[in-house]
Protein backbone atom coordinates (compact mmCIF):
# COMPACT_ATOMS: atom_id res chain seq x y z
CA UNK A 1 0.00 0.00 0.00
CA UNK A 2 1.56 3.13 -0.98
CA UNK A 3 2.03 6.35 2.00
CA UNK A 4 -0.97 8.82 2.66
CA UNK A 5 2.18 11.14 3.08
CA UNK A 6 3.57 10.77 0.26
CA UNK A 7 3.49 12.09 -3.42
CA UNK A 8 5.30 10.47 -6.98
CA UNK A 9 6.97 12.19 -9.13
CA UNK A 10 4.11 11.78 -11.72
CA UNK A 11 1.49 13.40 -9.58
CA UNK A 12 3.72 16.33 -8.98
CA UNK A 13 4.08 17.17 -12.48
CA UNK A 14 0.46 17.19 -13.13
CA UNK A 15 0.37 19.44 -10.43
CA UNK A 16 2.91 21.83 -10.83
CA UNK A 17 2.14 25.38 -13.05
CA UNK A 18 -1.33 24.87 -11.97
CA UNK A 19 -3.13 27.37 -9.88
CA UNK A 20 -4.05 25.62 -7.21
CA UNK A 21 -0.01 23.73 -7.31
CA UNK A 22 1.07 23.09 -3.59
CA UNK A 23 3.24 25.11 -2.38
CA UNK A 24 7.06 23.25 -2.67
CA UNK A 25 9.68 23.29 -0.36
CA UNK A 26 13.42 22.15 -1.11
CA UNK A 27 15.06 21.31 1.68
CA UNK A 28 18.35 19.79 0.72
CA UNK A 29 21.64 20.29 2.35
CA UNK A 30 23.59 22.51 1.04
CA UNK A 31 26.27 20.14 -0.26
CA UNK A 32 23.58 18.72 -2.54
CA UNK A 33 22.41 21.82 -3.79
CA UNK A 34 26.12 22.91 -4.77
CA UNK A 35 26.14 19.63 -6.95
CA UNK A 36 23.26 20.60 -9.02
CA UNK A 37 21.60 24.00 -7.85
CA UNK A 38 18.57 23.79 -10.07
CA UNK A 39 15.36 23.46 -8.44
CA UNK A 40 12.11 21.64 -9.06
CA UNK A 41 10.02 24.26 -10.72
CA UNK A 42 8.24 26.83 -8.01
CA UNK A 43 10.13 25.30 -5.35
CA UNK A 44 11.80 27.38 -2.87
CA UNK A 45 14.95 26.34 -0.59
CA UNK A 46 14.54 26.38 3.52
CA UNK A 47 17.01 24.93 5.69
CA UNK A 48 15.61 22.13 7.20
CA UNK A 49 17.12 23.22 10.73
CA UNK A 50 15.21 26.00 10.92
CA UNK A 51 11.89 24.13 9.92
CA UNK A 52 10.31 24.12 13.80
CA UNK A 53 10.56 28.57 13.21
CA UNK A 54 9.20 28.64 9.68
CA UNK A 55 6.71 25.66 9.73
CA UNK A 56 3.65 27.99 11.17
CA UNK A 57 4.04 29.69 8.27
CA UNK A 58 2.00 26.91 6.09
CA UNK A 59 -0.32 26.26 8.64
CA UNK A 60 -3.58 25.36 6.32
CA UNK A 61 -1.67 25.15 3.59
CA UNK A 62 -0.92 21.91 0.98
CA UNK A 63 2.86 21.17 1.20
CA UNK A 64 5.28 19.10 -0.62
CA UNK A 65 8.73 18.42 0.87
CA UNK A 66 11.38 17.66 -1.21
CA UNK A 67 14.98 16.25 -0.15
CA UNK A 68 17.61 14.69 -1.93
CA UNK A 69 16.29 11.16 -1.54
CA UNK A 70 13.28 11.78 -0.10
CA UNK A 71 14.13 9.98 3.15
CA UNK A 72 14.86 11.38 6.81
CA UNK A 73 15.19 15.55 5.54
CA UNK A 74 11.84 15.72 4.20
CA UNK A 75 10.36 13.19 6.20
CA UNK A 76 11.18 14.78 9.28
CA UNK A 77 10.09 18.48 8.11
CA UNK A 78 7.13 17.27 6.57
CA UNK A 79 6.21 15.87 9.77
CA UNK A 80 6.81 18.90 11.43
CA UNK A 81 4.51 21.32 8.96
CA UNK A 82 1.58 18.88 9.82
CA UNK A 83 2.31 19.50 13.32
CA UNK A 84 1.87 22.72 12.78
CA UNK A 85 -0.96 22.53 10.63
CA UNK A 86 -0.09 22.00 7.18
CA UNK A 87 -1.08 19.08 4.65
CA UNK A 88 1.88 18.07 4.10
CA UNK A 89 3.44 14.79 1.93
CA UNK A 90 7.06 14.31 0.75
CA UNK A 91 8.35 13.88 -2.93
CA UNK A 92 8.84 10.03 -3.18
CA UNK A 93 12.32 9.36 -3.83
CA UNK A 94 13.31 13.28 -3.53
CA UNK A 95 14.99 15.44 -6.06
CA UNK A 96 17.25 12.53 -7.40
CA UNK A 97 13.92 10.79 -8.31
CA UNK A 98 12.62 13.80 -10.36
CA UNK A 99 15.81 14.10 -12.32
CA UNK A 100 15.65 10.59 -12.80
CA UNK A 101 12.31 10.62 -14.47
CA UNK A 102 13.22 13.78 -16.60
CA UNK A 103 11.15 16.72 -14.79
CA UNK A 104 11.68 19.59 -15.57
CA UNK A 105 14.46 21.78 -13.91
CA UNK A 106 15.00 25.60 -12.93
CA UNK A 107 17.94 26.98 -13.55
CA UNK A 108 17.88 28.69 -10.19
CA UNK A 109 21.11 31.02 -10.64
CA UNK A 110 18.71 33.08 -12.99
CA UNK A 111 16.47 33.92 -10.41
CA UNK A 112 16.68 37.41 -9.37
CA UNK A 113 18.44 37.42 -5.65
CA UNK A 114 16.16 38.45 -2.82
CA UNK A 115 16.81 39.51 0.23
CA UNK A 116 13.47 41.09 1.81
CA UNK A 117 12.05 37.88 2.11
CA UNK A 118 9.02 38.98 -0.03
CA UNK A 119 8.55 37.47 -3.36
CA UNK A 120 11.25 38.42 -6.18
CA UNK A 121 10.45 42.28 -7.48
CA UNK A 122 10.02 42.69 -11.09
CA UNK A 123 9.34 45.93 -13.13
CA UNK A 124 8.25 46.93 -16.96
CA UNK A 125 5.78 49.06 -18.64
CA UNK A 126 2.57 50.12 -17.32
CA UNK A 127 -0.60 49.42 -19.56
CA UNK A 128 0.30 45.81 -20.75
CA UNK A 129 -1.22 43.29 -23.74
CA UNK A 130 0.19 40.27 -24.20
CA UNK A 131 4.29 39.30 -22.78
CA UNK A 132 3.92 42.01 -20.01
CA UNK A 133 0.89 39.45 -18.84
CA UNK A 134 2.32 35.87 -20.22
CA UNK A 135 6.03 36.64 -18.31
CA UNK A 136 4.39 37.48 -14.70
CA UNK A 137 2.25 34.50 -15.33
CA UNK A 138 5.18 32.18 -15.97
CA UNK A 139 7.28 33.49 -13.27
CA UNK A 140 4.21 33.17 -10.27
CA UNK A 141 3.17 29.65 -11.85
CA UNK A 142 7.32 28.50 -12.55
CA UNK A 143 9.57 30.21 -10.89
CA UNK A 144 8.56 32.46 -7.92
CA UNK A 145 4.99 31.98 -6.36
CA UNK A 146 5.44 35.10 -4.80
CA UNK A 147 6.57 37.63 -7.73
CA UNK A 148 5.65 41.04 -7.39
CA UNK A 149 5.32 43.21 -10.72
CA UNK A 150 5.50 47.09 -10.99
CA UNK A 151 3.67 48.63 -14.11
CA UNK A 152 5.36 52.19 -14.85
CA UNK A 153 5.60 54.63 -17.22
CA UNK A 154 8.02 53.21 -19.83
CA UNK A 155 10.84 56.01 -19.38
CA UNK A 156 10.73 55.64 -15.73
CA UNK A 157 11.33 51.30 -15.94
CA UNK A 158 15.65 51.99 -15.44
CA UNK A 159 15.22 54.25 -13.01
CA UNK A 160 12.68 52.26 -10.99
CA UNK A 161 14.83 49.16 -11.26
CA UNK A 162 17.85 50.84 -10.10
CA UNK A 163 15.80 52.56 -6.83
CA UNK A 164 13.75 50.03 -5.91
CA UNK A 165 15.84 46.79 -6.60
CA UNK A 166 13.37 45.56 -9.42
CA UNK A 167 14.54 43.06 -12.45
CA UNK A 168 12.96 45.33 -15.67
CA UNK A 169 11.61 42.70 -17.77
CA UNK A 170 10.21 43.67 -21.76
CA UNK A 171 11.98 46.88 -22.03
CA UNK A 172 14.81 47.12 -24.81
CA UNK A 173 18.33 47.01 -24.00
CA UNK A 174 17.90 44.56 -20.92
CA UNK A 175 18.58 40.62 -19.92
CA UNK A 176 14.67 39.81 -19.92
CA UNK A 177 13.72 41.36 -23.81
CA UNK A 178 12.83 40.06 -26.97
CA UNK A 179 16.13 38.78 -29.38
CA UNK A 180 15.88 38.44 -32.54
CA UNK A 181 12.30 36.71 -33.66
CA UNK A 182 12.14 35.85 -29.45
CA UNK A 183 9.78 37.58 -27.89
CA UNK A 184 10.57 37.82 -23.80
CA UNK A 185 8.03 34.60 -22.84
CA UNK A 186 10.34 33.00 -25.15
CA UNK A 187 13.57 34.24 -23.34
CA UNK A 188 12.63 33.36 -20.07
CA UNK A 189 11.25 29.76 -21.33
CA UNK A 190 14.97 29.26 -22.48
CA UNK A 191 17.40 31.32 -19.66
CA UNK A 192 15.06 29.26 -16.76
CA UNK A 193 15.30 25.88 -18.29
CA UNK A 194 11.73 25.48 -18.69
CA UNK A 195 11.41 24.12 -22.22
CA UNK A 196 8.88 21.38 -22.13
CA UNK A 197 5.74 20.25 -24.33
CA UNK A 198 3.08 22.46 -23.42
CA UNK A 199 5.48 25.64 -22.56
CA UNK A 200 6.53 25.44 -25.80
CA UNK A 201 3.29 25.39 -27.62
CA UNK A 202 2.17 27.89 -25.43
CA UNK A 203 5.39 30.60 -26.35
CA UNK A 204 4.87 30.06 -30.00
CA UNK A 205 1.45 31.41 -29.51
CA UNK A 206 2.56 34.07 -27.51
CA UNK A 207 5.49 35.27 -29.90
CA UNK A 208 2.61 34.97 -32.49
CA UNK A 209 0.35 37.30 -30.66
CA UNK A 210 3.15 39.47 -29.54
CA UNK A 211 4.86 39.81 -32.57
CA UNK A 212 1.88 40.41 -35.20
CA UNK A 213 3.03 36.99 -36.36
CA UNK A 214 -0.37 35.18 -36.71
CA UNK A 215 0.54 33.21 -39.23
CA UNK A 216 2.66 31.19 -36.87
CA UNK A 217 -0.30 29.20 -34.85
CA UNK A 218 -4.07 29.42 -35.23
CA UNK A 219 -4.85 29.75 -31.58
CA UNK A 220 -2.81 33.60 -31.56
CA UNK A 221 -5.67 35.05 -33.21
CA UNK A 222 -7.98 34.30 -30.64
CA UNK A 223 -5.32 35.09 -27.92
CA UNK A 224 -4.41 38.75 -29.37
CA UNK A 225 -8.44 39.60 -29.41
CA UNK A 226 -8.57 38.68 -25.73
CA UNK A 227 -5.17 40.13 -24.64
CA UNK A 228 -7.36 43.38 -26.50
CA UNK A 229 -10.01 43.00 -25.04
CA UNK A 230 -8.66 42.50 -21.43
CA UNK A 231 -6.76 45.61 -21.55
CA UNK A 232 -9.77 47.79 -22.09
CA UNK A 233 -11.53 46.05 -19.16
CA UNK A 234 -9.37 46.92 -16.49
CA UNK A 235 -7.96 50.38 -15.80
CA UNK A 236 -5.36 48.76 -13.23
CA UNK A 237 -2.60 46.76 -14.35
CA UNK A 238 -2.76 44.86 -11.49
CA UNK A 239 -6.17 44.04 -11.69
CA UNK A 240 -5.74 43.60 -15.37
CA UNK A 241 -2.86 41.23 -14.37
CA UNK A 242 -4.83 39.11 -11.81
CA UNK A 243 -7.81 38.41 -14.28
CA UNK A 244 -5.21 37.86 -16.72
CA UNK A 245 -3.38 34.84 -15.01
CA UNK A 246 -6.80 32.98 -15.96
CA UNK A 247 -6.36 33.18 -18.85
CA UNK A 248 -3.24 31.50 -19.39
CA UNK A 249 -3.80 29.15 -17.03
CA UNK A 250 -6.26 28.41 -19.87
CA UNK A 251 -4.38 28.09 -22.70
CA UNK A 252 -1.82 26.34 -20.73
CA UNK A 253 -3.91 23.53 -19.95
CA UNK A 254 -5.21 23.28 -23.65
CA UNK A 255 -2.09 23.20 -24.81
CA UNK A 256 -0.95 20.38 -22.15
CA UNK A 257 -4.29 18.39 -22.05
CA UNK A 258 -6.41 19.49 -24.90
CA UNK A 259 -4.87 20.75 -28.00
CA UNK A 260 -5.91 17.15 -29.42
CA UNK A 261 -9.59 17.39 -28.53
CA UNK A 262 -12.41 19.06 -30.76
CA UNK A 263 -15.87 20.17 -29.95
CA UNK A 264 -18.65 19.81 -32.46
CA UNK A 265 -22.61 20.75 -31.75
CA UNK A 266 -24.94 19.66 -33.40
CA UNK A 267 -23.76 16.08 -32.93
CA UNK A 268 -23.42 14.74 -36.54
CA UNK A 269 -24.66 11.41 -35.53
CA UNK A 270 -27.59 12.84 -33.54
CA UNK A 271 -31.38 12.32 -35.53
CA UNK A 272 -32.65 14.97 -37.38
Amino acid sequence: MSSTTEITVAQLMRRIGLPDAPVLIDVRIPEDVASDPRRIPGSQWRDFQEAQNWASAFSGRDVVVICHKGLKLSQGVAALLRLAGARAEVLEGGFLAWQAAGGVLLNSDRVPKNASGLGTLWVTRARPKIDRIACPWLIRRFVDPGARFLFVAPSEVPGVAERFGATPFDIEEVFWSHRGPLCTFDVMIEAFGLSHPALDRLARIVRAADTAALDLEPEATGLLAVSLGLSRMFRDDLEQLDHGMLIYDAFYRWCRDAAGETHNWPNPGAKA
